[in-house]
């Protein structure tokens, strides 16, 4: 299975980049990031409609689609194993984890999701959410492996 992170904006070299790239390269998974941005200026339903329609274009073909929102279905990290699992399991060639702007996900973008995902009620950078999602799908394969480094409750 591939994984794809198709993100708003552009990593910098700072903290958050240099983790997710650590929790990336530890991964059984091949991961690929993809990152769009749209500098024209507008209001913010505006530019969210056009990001929006940038990561609906990254979405390979075929992918289950992760929209990380807020909004979405908060799981423990058993249970977002279990799903990624499924996914596996169900022949998924490609997984693609897609991480909105300042603005939030497009009406379109949460549309086409196949599964909306929420890291919490709390409000974090779109830059530390990629480290964030790529230490927890490290710890899905962890757990599903059987490897030690989860060690849950």
């Amino acid at each position: 299975m591939n994984l794809h992170v198709i993100a708003v904006g552009r990593a910098r070299r700072d903290p958050c980049a240099a983790l997710y790239a650590d929790y990336a390269a530890r991964l059984a998974w091949p991961i690929h990031l993809k990152e769009v941005e749209d500098r024209r200026g507008g209001s913010g339903d505006e530019r969210r409609r056009r990001e929006g329609d940038l990561l609906l274009a990254a979405v390979p073909d075929g992918a289950i689609a992760v929209a990380l929102d807020a909004g979405g279905q908060p799981l423990d990290s058993e249970a977002l194993a279990a799903r990624i699992g499924r996914w596996q399991d169900s022949g998924t060639r490609d997984l693609a984890f897609v991480i909105g702007g300042a603005n939030g996900l497009a009406p379109a973008v949460l549309q086409r999701a196949d599964f909306t995902l929420s890291l919490g009620a709390l409000t974090w950078p779109h830059m530390l959410v990629r480290a964030m999602l790529c230490e927890q799908v490290y710890r899905a394969g962890s757990i599903l492996s059987g490897h030690p480094y989860h060690r849950g409750h």
